[in-house]
Parts: C-alpha cells; structure tokens; sequence
C-alpha cells in the first residue's frame, strides 16, 4: 500500500511538473508572438506578413474617446501602417523604436491576456492589455485595450 502511495504521489509531481512548464512554453509563446506581430511589426515598421500572422482578422483595438467606447480593426490599423511605411520606407531608428516590458502573462487553456509597457528611449508610452486566444494555428491577439502615458 505504501509503494502504491509512493507511486501516485511521485505521478503527480510529475504531471503537476509537466503542465508548470507546458504553461511556461506557452507563455514564451506568447511573447513571440507579442514581439514579432506587435513591437517588431506594427510598432517598429516590420512586414505585413508577420503582423497578419500574430493578429486575428477580427481584432480590435479598444479605446476611450469623448466618454465613448472606440473600435479600432486590425485591417484599419494594417491600412495606417502600410502608409506610414509608404511615405517613409527607412527603417525605424534606434532612438526612435519601440522596446517593450512584459509585466504579466497569464494563461488559462486556449486564453491568455499579457499586460505590457512599451517605451521609446526609455520614455513610458504606453501600458496594453492584450488578450489572445490559442486556435490551431497558434495564438492570435484578438483585442487590446490600453492606457497612454
């Protein structure tokens, strides 16, 4: 009986270990994700490409505007982007890009929200509150809220 207990006690730590770390990978993931479609793309003038394939198609950047609630879509943002770029296609300075600070990654099965900063020059531009979801083609950011600084 005692060998029994061992043994079950022993398969929990296990699958307890397993899934801390299955939590973990997802998490760093996440922050792929965050940086290549977000920072890297949207923020420091990266390609299209990688920002489609970190953002859902039916994201929205929410905002407060005049005590009313603002809708921004992904393909408006993408629109904006595309000529920003166009108008100057150099590539974003170093003093001028974009860094960001992972505060918090949370994550409960196919959901997560990441809270971030992002600096220019260490100056604090913004806090976001990005929230994903996991489909088969990995996770996408489905919506972000934000306070500016």
């Amino acid at each position: 009986m005692k060998k029994i207990f061992s043994m079950a006690v022993a398969i929990l730590f296990t699958a307890t270990s397993l899934l801390a770390q299955s939590i973990e990978d997802e998490k760093e993931t996440i922050k792929k994700v965050i940086q290549t479609a977000y920072v890297d793309g949207l923020q420091n003038k990266g390609n299209v490409e990688d920002i489609e394939s970190g953002f859902h198609p039916g994201f929205n950047l929410l905002g407060v505007r005049d005590d009313m609630l603002t809708k921004y879509p992904i393909y408006s943002w993408i629109k904006s982007f595309e000529k920003r770029k166009e108008a100057d296609p150099s590539p974003v300075v170093d003093e001028q890009k974009i860094t960001c600070d992972y505060l918090l990654i949370d994550v409960t099965g196919n959901a997560a929200m990441a809270k971030i900063q992002l600096f220019r020059n260490k100056e604090l531009l913004f806090t976001d509150y990005l929230q994903l979801y996991k489909f088969d083609d990995g996770w996408k950011v489905v919506s972000k809220i934000y306070y500016r600084h």
